[in-house]
């Protein structure tokens, strides 16, 4: 071991011991600064962690979610229910801990891209280029939101992320700190301004780019469809319809040359008056696999493959000036492909194909600056998951264009995806913009016909009292049916059952016999289990979810148990309270003094960098 290390960790401890005997310091403050001196070093970004309001709300309050029934849009009972929350991202990602953790395929986000142009606030203040934190306040909110991401994603989920050089780095790193450098699956470069942007002393940037990492080792990036038309090589269509590729049947690279023993190493015999080839000698002419400078190679098939080939007509033979050549009909590849690095399509325009889309749905010229692409968020959304049943997050929402996506992606292969977009209202723009561009998507706009097979619920984010008092268990079990409503999936109030009992019971369902029954009141589990039992009479498939009220943990499982296999039992609110506690921040505390904000010339940009490969973001802008 290397001694001045043993001796630097000497020092620590007597450091350590000497924090231990100061007087005048609370156990408190003794354990900051035990902290201060314990704390390794690592690889990894490193930047003021600036207080977010959004975040101190949570020492107070539990974030919930109440539905606004008026701007629901209902079209089938069998359409997915897409989902719109108002409000902001943390507070709607916090709910959705609850609804959604481990649930969700893709992650689509479009953030801020701190261009220092006042394109996005901190704290109720619009953050520009001056701010001597601009670079930490950004990190600290992407942080706190991409840490609750990782939580809602599957195991096999994938998460992207558009970004342009301002923080593209920065954005690398962190993710690579949250999901780590093994599950970095790409990064897309996306011609978004094929003018470029207009600078006077820069590059004129033509792409942004699209980071794309997963949430474990095996997950694997989707391959995409791709028409032969746009591939790169040169594909044909058959008489029968069919796509192919014409491809020497003599293999090439490093692994083509022929040895001793290669078992493809043989002549193909060919009669040359009829066209005829087979690999028996029953023909005069003999084609050996030799390239073009006579080096030996090998075929790329067997002797049977390349008869059975020739008898479905996939083998044609060709006079070249390097002599006869063997070639065959590839029709692999036709149809899916793994994605490329570089997308220049034309169709990924954001002007073209972002703006003045929203701008003929919402009849009104630039109501949201800068709206993605509609078909390079759909491409985006493809290549996250091949499950046409995949449930996709958007909690940067901004216009709405993965809804959008996700729609016309079921309208064209017949899937049922299911989006879930989160935005806050500033600017009126979730329910100017977002909410009406979806809206109008569904039940159509001028003369486009709407995607109709599908539903919209539009949820607002609400707050009740943190401390755990009886009083506050009682409201938050009384206001958490829409959060119920959304992890259960269960939507369609069933009166029937429930007739003159909604004071303490409600009872909701779905297209394939699954139940929620909400209990507000354990003293009416006897009345519950007779709500139960008819709902099992009329449909002995039923999957019931029952969430019963509970001042700890029990569910009365014993009270449920004349039915107790046909119903799953969760205790509320503790359910709750568990999916929220790993990841609310600790309760607000009273003993601790205001520190005053530092002038700028107080700040980390008079610092020098932190010896690598510690990264201090704020060393200058």
């Amino acid at each position: 071991m290397n001694n001045s290390y043993i001796s630097s960790e000497m020092k620590k401890l007597e450091l350590l011991k000497k924090i231990n005997q100061l007087e005048g310091l609370t156990n408190d403050e003794k354990a900051l600064l035990i902290n201060l001196v314990s704390t390794k070093k690592k690889y990894g970004l490193v930047w003021d962690d600036k207080p977010e309001d959004v975040e101190e709300i949570l020492r107070e309050y539990l974030p919930i979610l109440k539905e606004d029934n008026s701007r629901a849009i209902q079209s089938s009972s069998i359409a997915p229910n897409h989902i719109l929350i108002e409000g902001d991202n943390l507070h709607a990602l916090t709910a959705l801990t609850f609804t959604h953790e481990g649930k969700i395929d893709v992650i689509y986000i479009d953030p801020p891209y701190n261009t220092g142009a006042r394109d996005w606030k901190y704290n109720n203040n619009y953050v520009d280029e001056t701010d001597p934190y601009r670079h930490s306040k950004w990190l600290a909110m992407m942080s706190r939101r991409l840490v609750i991401a990782k939580k809602l994603l599957a195991r096999e989920g994938i998460i992207m992320v558009t970004i342009d050089d301002y923080e593209m780095h920065h954005l690398w790193c962190l993710l690579e700190q949250i999901f780590g450098y093994e599950n970095h699956l790409g990064t897309i470069a996306i011609r978004i301004n094929p003018g470029g942007r207009k600078s006077k002393r820069k590059v004129a940037a033509q792409h942004e780019y699209a980071i794309i990492f997963a949430k474990s080792p095996e997950t694997k990036i989707a391959k995409i469809v791709v028409h032969p038309d746009d591939k790169s090589h040169s594909y044909e269509q058959d008489a029968d319809g069919t796509w192919y590729e014409l491809r020497n049947l003599r293999k090439e690279g490093q692994d083509s040359l022929a040895k001793e023993d290669a078992k493809r190493y043989y002549p193909i015999y060919r009669n040359p008056e009829t066209g005829q080839i087979s690999t028996k000698e029953i023909f005069s002419q003999e084609i050996w696999p030799l390239d073009t400078k006579g080096v030996k190679r090998i075929w790329r098939r067997g002797k049977g493959d390349i008869d059975e080939l020739f008898q479905l007509g996939n083998v044609l033979y060709k006079e070249t000036k390097y002599g006869p050549q063997i070639y065959f009909k590839f029709r692999g590849g036709t149809e899916f492909e793994t994605p490329k690095s570089f997308w220049d399509d034309k169709k990924y325009s954001a002007s073209e194909h972002g703006t003045r889309i929203l701008d003929n749905i919402l009849n009104e010229r630039e109501k949201f600056p800068f709206p993605k692409s509609l078909h390079a968020v759909k491409d985006c959304l493809l290549l996250g998951s091949d499950k046409k049943d995949a449930i996709i997050l958007d909690f940067f929402a901004g216009s709405g264009t993965s809804l959008h996506a996700t729609m016309e992606l079921n309208k064209e292969d017949g899937g049922c995806r299911q989006c879930i977009l989160v935005t806050n209202n500033e600017n009126n723009i979730c329910q100017d913009v977002t909410y009406e561009r979806n809206k109008r998507v569904i039940v159509g706009y001028g003369e486009i016909e709407g995607i109709a097979n599908n539903n919209l619920r539009y949820f607002q984010c609400d707050f009740i009292g943190r401390e755990n008092t009886l009083k506050n268990k009682q409201l938050l079990t009384s206001m958490a049916t829409a959060l119920l409503r959304i992890k259960e999936n269960c939507y369609t109030e069933i009166q029937e059952y429930c007739e003159n009992k909604k004071a303490w019971g409600q009872l909701f369902g779905n297209s394939v016999d699954e139940y929620l029954l909400i209990i507000l009141d354990e003293s009416m589990v006897d009345e519950a289990v007779e709500i139960i039992k008819k709902v099992i009479k009329n449909n002995e498939n039923a999957a019931i979810k029952v969430y019963i009220f509970s001042n700890g943990q029990y569910p009365y499982t014993e009270e449920f148990d004349e039915v107790i296999k046909h119903i799953t039992l969760c205790a509320l609110p503790d359910a709750i309270y568990n999916a929220y506690n790993s990841i609310l921040p600790d309760l607000k505390r009273t003993d601790i003094p205001e520190l005053e904000e530092p002038t700028a010339q107080e700040t980390d940009q008079t610092l020098e960098l932190e010896p690598f490969p510690i990264l201090n973001l704020e060393n200058t802008e």
